[in-house]
């Protein structure tokens, strides 16, 4: 019958404290690697989850009668606006954010048109988290009224123009 035999720390060419330092990494390192959760995958966000998700959004924010109460965030007027659109495209601008700029009119005037921008974070689906007044209205004799921006993007990024 074969006698089993176990290598102790002592039977290693090796000597002492490098020895039980190699065996204290192994053990850790095999447990370390047993107890660390796998890593969830990005979650990724198509378009249709954008609009899916500003969907809700709208409609939780004109719950009450159809309308959008609101603060313009420059000028501090009480908004009270309609939705109308989402405009495509809706974007992805890093791996945590993503934007949609929507359409919205002024209530009693179909004609004043709000572009409204929306950007969106990958919380429990996707939550907005930040809401700028993109484009106001503006009414002109020649033209009527137009959506005037108060802002461009430049690599992403807001850049105001006045």
């Amino acid at each position: 019958m074969a006698s089993r035999t176990f290598i102790s720390g002592n039977d290693f060419p090796i000597k002492g404290h490098c020895c039980q330092l190699l065996w204290a990494c192994l053990l850790f390192l095999s447990t370390a690697l047993q107890a660390a959760p796998p890593k969830a995958p990005a979650t990724q966000f198509y378009a249709d989850d954008i609009k899916a998700a500003m969907a809700a959004h709208i409609q939780e924010l004109s719950q009450v009668d159809g309308y959008w109460r609101t603060v313009d965030d420059k000028t501090l007027d009480n908004l009270v606006l309609k939705f109308v659109q989402v405009h495509d495209p809706v974007r992805q601008i890093n791996q945590r954010v993503y934007f949609a700029c929507t359409d919205f009119h002024e209530q009693g005037n179909d004609e004043k048109i709000y572009d409204m921008d929306f950007w969106l974070e990958p919380v429990n689906g996707a939550k907005v988290f930040q809401t700028k007044v993109h484009k106001e209205p503006r009414n002109t004799l020649l033209y009527g009224w137009y959506k005037h921006p108060r802002y461009t993007f430049v690599n992403d990024e807001i850049e105001y123009l006045y």
